[in-house]
C-alpha cells in the first residue's frame, strides 16, 4: 500500500534525471536499512568524506563561526 503524498512524488520522480533518481534510490535505501533494524553501510566515498574530517579535526582545523554562519544562511536561502 502507497499512501498517496508517496504515490505523487514517486509520479514526478519518473521526470527527474536519472542523477537525481540515483541520489533518492540511496536515501530510500538509507531508510529501509534503518526501518529494518540494520546498520547503514557507508559508501566508499562517504568512508573517505569521515577520513577526512576526523583527520581535520585531529589537526584542529575547524569552520569558523562566521563560515557556519555563513552556510546556514546559504541554506535558509538568506
Amino acid at each position: 500500500m502507497k499512501t498517496k503524498p508517496l504515490t505523487d512524488i514517486l509520479a514526478r520522480v519518473e521526470t527527474w534525471p536519472p542523477h537525481l533518481q540515483d541520489e533518492l534510490a540511496a536515501f530510500a535505501r538509507e531508510l529501509d536499512a534503518g526501518a529494518n533494524g540494520r546498520d547503514y553501510q557507508p559508501t566508499p566515498e562517504e568512508l573517505a568524506g569521515i577520513d577526512r574530517g576526523l583527520r581535520d579535526a585531529a589537526e584542529g582545523r575547524f569552520a569558523s563561526e562566521a563560515q557556519v554562519e555563513a552556510a546556514f544562511a546559504k541554506f535558509r536561502g538568506q
